[in-house]
C-alpha cells in the first residue's frame, strides 16, 4: 500500500489542467438554456395552458388535470428537441440527497411499435417505493406505496438526456417523505403570517417571499490520493491523520490566487450551473488549503434550494472530470476549518421592501424593527429547535471549532441596532427610530473614494447574524439539505408574527392608536428576547456559562438536541402551522437518530478495518527493525552496559510504538465490544445516545494513539496519504 501512496502522489504532482472552453455566447445567452423557463413555456404551451400555470407558480392555485395534459405535451416537446429521451420525477427523501427514476418516452403503439409518450397524468405523479427510503416507521416493508407529485413552482430542468420535474414526496396515507413537502408549507405560512403583519403598515401587500442565497464551502482532493484513502471512500472524512506542519496558520490561501487546475474546475462548474439556470456569482479560496467556496444570487427559497441540492449533484461530476474529488462533509480534516452552508435568509413584498432592509421614513423603520424584532423573539423562543434543524453526526465535529460557530444558538446584530433596540426599550413614546441603511466613512487618502458602512460589522463566531439587510444562518452543514433549516425559520417566525398580529388587534380593539399599539408590544418583545443578543466571543468558556444562565439551549449531545424537535412547544409550532402533524415529528426524529447511529457505526467499523490492517502492521514493521537494531547492537558490543548505553534511543522507541500498538488493539477491542451492546439496545433514540457517549469517544482515542505512531513510523512505510500531500497537492 505504501507504493500506492507514493505512486498517486507522483500522479497529482504531474497532473495539468484541463483546457475548458468557453461558450461563445454570453452567460446571458446560454443562462437556463437546461430549464423550462417561462419564456419556453410561453412558446410551447398554449396561451391558456401558459397563463393558468404562470398563476398556479405565483399563486399557488391548483393545476387541473386537463390543463396539466396541455404543459406535458409542450414540457415533452421542449425536452426531446433539446435531445431528452427520459424523465424523472426529482425529489428530495430525507436521507439529505436527491432521488430519481429514470422512465424513458415511449409507450405502446397498440401494433407492434412504440411511440413517444407523456401524459399529464405522469406529470403530476408517480410512485415511488416509500418503504426503500428512511420513513421513520410511516412505511412498513410490506407498505411499499408512495406518490411523487409535481411542484410547478419550480421549473423542469434537463441532466444530460433526462428531463427532471422537481417533485414532492409522500406517503400513501398522506405524511411527508422528503424536505420539500415542509418547506413548501413553511413557505406559505410565513406568507400569509409576514404579509397580514405588512398591511398594518400598507395594505397594497398582497404577497411576501422568502428568499435564501446560500454559500457553498467545499474541498477539492485529487483523486488518486482519495482513492488511496479507504476512510475518505466510505466515511467522506478522515478518521485519521496528524496535522500538516502547515495548515492554515498563515492565512495565505483565503481569498489566495485560485490554483490553475482549481481554476479550470470552477471555469467548467460555472458554465455548467448557468446552463441549469444557477446564478452562480462568487467563487474563491476559503481559509483551510484545497477549501473552496460558491455562492449564487439569492433566489425564491425554494427555487434556491433546489438549486443547491442540484448543485452538490453536479459538483461532484465535473471535479471527476478534472481529477479531482469534491468533499461535502462538514469536517474532512482534523485541525483546519471544516465547511458550511451558509443561509443568508429575508424576506420581501410584492411591492419591493426587503423586509429587513432600514427605510428612509420613521414608518418605513418601524416595519423594518417590527420584521427584526419579531425575527430575534422566533430565534429565542425555538433557539433549540433551530440547532436541532442543523444537527447531524457530520456538523457535530464543525460546530465550535476552528471558525464555525458554536453549538449555542445567538443573534448578533451589531453596535448600532443595539443601540437602537435599546433607545426602543428604553423609551416612553413612539420617538422616531433612526437607523441608516449606509452611513459614509473617510479614509483621508485622497485617490481612494469614499465608503459605504454598513449597519453591521460581522462577528464570524455568531451563528445567527443580522449582516446589513438579511439573517446569516452560519450554523448549516455543507453537506446539508437547506430546507431543513429553513422550514424552522419560516415556520418559527411566522408563529411569531401571527401572535404579534393578534396582539396588535387586541390593542387597537381597545382604540389605541396602531403605531402606540406596534411601539408597546415591540418594546416588550425587545425585552423579553434580550438573552439571544450576544456580540461577543462565541467561542470562550465564559459565554457558555453565560448561555446557560441566560436559559440558552447548551446541549452538545447530538441525540439529545434531536430531542427538541418532540418537545410540547415544537410540536404546537409546526401543528398550529400546518407544516408538520406530530406523526410527521416523530417519524422524522426516528430518522434523525437512525441516521446519527448509522453513520457513527460506519465510521467505527472503518477506523477499526484501518487500525487493524493498514496501521499495526506497519507500525509492528517499523518496531520489527528496531528490535532487530538492539538485537544486532548487543551482538556486537558484549559488554552489556556499553550496549544499552548504545541501544537505549531505540528502546525508548521500541516501548513508545509497543504502548500506542497496545492502546489501539485494547480499544478496537472495546470498539467492537461497545457496538455490539449498542447494536442490541432496542429504540432509536437510546441506541443513538450509546453510540455517542461510548462508541465516539473511544474512536476519538483510537485516532490520539494512530496520529501519535503517523509521526514514528518511517515515511517510506506509511500506506495512508497524509494531510501535507491532501491538502497541498492541487
Amino acid at each position: 500500500m505504501s507504493s500506492l501512496r507514493f505512486k498517486v502522489v507522483d500522479e497529482a504532482i504531474r497532473r495539468k489542467a484541463l483546457d475548458v472552453q468557453l461558450p461563445a455566447q454570453r452567460p446571458s445567452e446560454y443562462f437556463g438554456m437546461y430549464v423550462f423557463t417561462q419564456d419556453r413555456m410561453r412558446k410551447y404551451l398554449p396561451k391558456n395552458v401558459y397563463e393558468a400555470l404562470v398563476d398556479t407558480m405565483n399563486n399557488r392555485t391548483p393545476l387541473s388535470r386537463e390543463l396539466a395534459m396541455g404543459v406535458a405535451a409542450g414540457m415533452k416537446q421542449w425536452a426531446m428537441e433539446m435531445g431528452a429521451t427520459h424523465y424523472t420525477h426529482w425529489f428530495q427523501p430525507l436521507n439529505g440527497g436527491t432521488a430519481e427514476k429514470h422512465d424513458a418516452f415511449v409507450e405502446h403503439d397498440g401494433h407492434g411499435g412504440l411511440i413517444e409518450e407523456f401524459s399529464g397524468k405522469l406529470l403530476i405523479q408517480q410512485e415511488p417505493d416509500a418503504s426503500s427510503f428512511p420513513n421513520g416507521g410511516i412505511r412498513n416493508t410490506f407498505e411499499a406505496r408512495g406518490y411523487s407529485a409535481w411542484d410547478p413552482t419550480s421549473p423542469a430542468f434537463i441532466v444530460d438526456s433526462t428531463l427532471c420535474i422537481p417533485t414532492i414526496f409522500i406517503a400513501y396515507t398522506g405524511e411527508a417523505l422528503d424536505f420539500k413537502t415542509p418547506l413548501l408549507k413553511s413557505i406559505a405560512a410565513v406568507d400569509k403570517a409576514a404579509t397580514s403583519v405588512c398591511k398594518l403598515f400598507d395594505p397594497n401587500v398582497k404577497k411576501v417571499t422568502a428568499f435564501l442565497g446560500w454559500e457553498q464551502e467545499y474541498f477539492l482532493v485529487d483523486e488518486g490520493l482519495w482513492a488511496a484513502r479507504p476512510d475518505l471512500i466510505l466515511t467522506g472524512r478522515t478518521l485519521m491523520g496528524h496535522e500538516s506542519a502547515k495548515n492554515q496558520q498563515l492565512e495565505d490561501h483565503y481569498f489566495g490566487s485560485i490554483p490553475t487546475r482549481v481554476a479550470a474546475f470552477m471555469k467548467e462548474l460555472d458554465v455548467e450551473l448557468l446552463k441549469l439556470g444557477i446564478p452562480v456569482k462568487t467563487r474563491h479560496n476559503e481559509v483551510a488549503p484545497n477549501q473552496f467556496e460558491l455562492a449564487p444570487i439569492y433566489e425564491e427559497a425554494n427555487l434556491a434550494n433546489d438549486h443547491n441540492l442540484l448543485l452538490m449533484s453536479v459538483i461532484h461530476r465535473i471535479a471527476r472530470k478534472h481529477c479531482f474529488r469534491c468533499l461535502l462533509h462538514e469536517k474532512p480534516f482534523k485541525g483546519i476549518n471544516g465547511s458550511g452552508k451558509h443561509n443568508n435568509w429575508s424576506l420581501g413584498t410584492d411591492t419591493g421592501v426587503n423586509l429587513f432592509s432600514p427605510g428612509k421614513t420613521p414608518k418605513d423603520n418601524l416595519l423594518f424593527v417590527t420584521f427584526l424584532v419579531n425575527t430575534m423573539m422566533a430565534v429565542y423562543k425555538y433557539n433549540g429547535l433551530l440547532k436541532a434543524s442543523i444537527s447531524s453526526a457530520t456538523n457535530a465535529h464543525r460546530l465550535g471549532a476552528n471558525e464555525a460557530p458554536p453549538a449555542i444558538i445567538s443573534v448578533f446584530l451589531g453596535r448600532q441596532l443595539n443601540e437602537v433596540l435599546d433607545k426602543i426599550e428604553s423609551s416612553t413614546s413612539e420617538e422616531a427610530i433612526k437607523v441608516d441603511d449606509k452611513s459614509g466613512f473617510k479614509l483621508g487618502i485622497a485617490h481612494i473614494p469614499e465608503l459605504l458602512l454598513d449597519n453591521t460589522d460581522r462577528n464570524r463566531t455568531s451563528p445567527f447574524a443580522f449582516t446589513g439587510n438579511r439573517f446569516e444562518f452560519r450554523a448549516v452543514g455543507s453537506s446539508a439539505n437547506c430546507g431543513g433549516a429553513l422550514t424552522v425559520i419560516n415556520t418559527a417566525v411566522a408563529h411569531q408574527l401571527t401572535r404579534f398580529r393578534k396582539e396588535i388587534d387586541e390593542l387597537t380593539a381597545t382604540h389605541m392608536p396602531i403605531e402606540k399599539a406596534i411601539f408597546t408590544v415591540l418594546k416588550k418583545y425587545i425585552k423579553e428576547c434580550e438573552p439571544i443578543r450576544f456580540d461577543g466571543n462565541g467561542y470562550s468558556e465564559e459565554w457558555k456559562i453565560e448561555a446557560a444562565k441566560r436559559g440558552l439551549d447548551t446541549e452538545t449531545s447530538i441525540p439529545l438536541i434531536f430531542d427538541r424537535f418532540l418537545t410540547s412547544e415544537s410540536v404546537d409550532l409546526f401543528t398550529s402551522m400546518n407544516v408538520l402533524s406530530e406523526v410527521e415529528l416523530h417519524a422524522r426524529t426516528e430518522v434523525d437518530w437512525e441516521t446519527y447511529t448509522k453513520k457513527v457505526q460506519i465510521e467505527a467499523r472503518v477506523l477499526g478495518d484501518l487500525a487493524m490492517n493498514h496501521i499495526l502492521p506497519v507500525a509492528s514493521r517499523y518496531q520489527s527493525l528496531f528490535l532487530d537494531k538492539v538485537y544486532k547492537v548487543h551482538q556486537i558490543f558484549r559488554d552489556g552496559q556499553r550496549a544499552d548505553m548504545l541501544s537505549q534511543r531505540d528502546v525508548e522507541l521500541i516501548e513508545q510504538i509497543n504502548d500506542h500498538i497496545s492502546a489501539i488493539q485494547a480499544q478496537v477491542n472495546d470498539l467492537v465490544n461497545a457496538r455490539k451492546v449498542a447494536n442490541k439496545i432496542c429504540g432509536e433514540r437510546a441506541k443513538a445516545i450509546a453510540y455517542h457517549d461510548t462508541v465516539v469517544p473511544l474512536m476519538d482515542e483510537i485516532r490520539y494513539h494512530i496520529d501519535k505512531l503517523e509521526l514514528m513510523v518511517d515515511n517510506e512505510m506509511w500506506t495512508l496519504p497524509k494531510y501535507r500531500e491532501l491538502l497541498f497537492l492541487k
